[in-house]
């Protein structure tokens, strides 16, 4: 597969993770790393090449309980772990800042490479686990072998984030907006399932799933630290709430919009309301190393549990870039 902006055809794998009523994708473990105790899930043989695959919110990392199966039978070593605040990530001392800035996820994940001696992954992630991954790959190329990432380029200038966009876009915000208030705070204490329920159905309008799937992620919303952590990007983003000062150098490199040298695929689901126009011509700049473009007929916000087979195929894809001695398309 090459080439750039390229319009793939209707996903056939649409809709096969309907239920929660499947095995296993792999056993929950947990690691000491950084300021976290991680959650993760692991799957595939111990030496093979290593996938980490990161979720966004508001969901979890059976995000990938399709995709990760896919990877493991071609033989890749898949970690799929937590986000600060899900599921059984925990923070290991109740004196820590529930920081959610952007530059600290990635740290998270670099000191969970650290915590089981892996050197360099390929990183694939949307939503939150996208910017995490651009903003990995950007910091810290040499432990990036290649990159997957949904909806593209998305790490956050605060800057440019005070302007405003076209109405509809920001009417899809809504939810980031109401999170400005102490309101909406107490809203996403009290009302997370509703709440968070409401915004899968608009991100994925065409998506199916059942009670039981919706369900099996939700249990990863009554982490303690849940609440804290999803107001605080928020605002952040919105230059509403301050980071900590510990990170500012690192959220300066990341203010000039650095750019992905790493191979990359990008990939915007057709029917999600936050994929910008152009099939990815908006961000194509960004990319400077070899790249290729897919956008997914019928798929809504949530790429790899709406399209796992696409997914799975598009690491597999950057995995082999270097390899095969492709160019970058343009």
């Amino acid at each position: 597969m090459s080439g750039d902006n390229n319009q793939a055809p209707q996903a056939t794998d649409r809709g096969k993770e309907q239920s929660a009523k499947k095995p296993p994708f792999g056993s929950l473990r947990q690691v000491r790393a950084g300021v976290l105790n991680v959650g993760y899930v692991e799957a595939g043989p111990a030496h093979g090449p290593v996938v980490i695959l990161l979720h966004g919110w508001p969901y979890d990392i059976h995000s990938y309980v399709a995709v990760t199966p896919l990877l493991a039978d071609k033989g890749y070593r898949v970690i799929v772990p937590y986000l600060r605040g899900h599921g059984t990530t925990r923070f290991l001392s109740s004196k820590t800042f529930r920081n959610a800035q952007q530059s600290v996820f990635a740290l998270d994940i670099i000191a969970l490479m650290d915590a089981l001696r892996i050197d360099k992954a390929i990183l694939a992630g949307y939503d939150w686990g996208s910017r995490t991954a651009d903003i990995i790959a950007t910091l810290w190329p040499e432990r990036v072998k290649g990159l997957v990432s949904v909806t593209g380029y998305l790490i956050t200038n605060l800057e440019a984030n005070k302007e405003p966009l076209p109405p509809k876009l920001e009417w899809a915000w809504w939810y980031q907006f109401y999170f400005a208030t102490e309101r909406g705070r107490l809203g996403l204490e009290r009302n997370r399932r509703e709440l968070t329920k409401l915004i899968w159905k608009f991100n994925s309008p065409t998506w199916n799933f059942d009670d039981a799937t919706f369900d099996r992620t939700a249990a990863a919303f009554s982490n303690p630290d849940y609440v804290s952590i999803v107001i605080h990007n928020y605002r952040w983003r919105l230059s509403l709430t301050k980071g900590d000062p510990r990170y500012d150098g690192l959220e300066r490199q990341l203010a000039k919009s650095p750019v992905i040298t790493v191979p990359t695929v990008t990939l915007d689901g057709e029917a999600d309301p936050f994929t910008p126009a152009g099939g990815g011509s908006s961000y194509r700049d960004k990319f400077t190393g070899q790249y290729s473009h897919r956008t997914l007929k019928g798929i809504g916000h949530n790429v790899p549990q709406e399209a796992p087979e696409a997914f799975a195929r598009a690491v597999v894809e950057v995995d082999g870039f270097r390899a095969a001695g492709r160019l970058s398309s343009t």
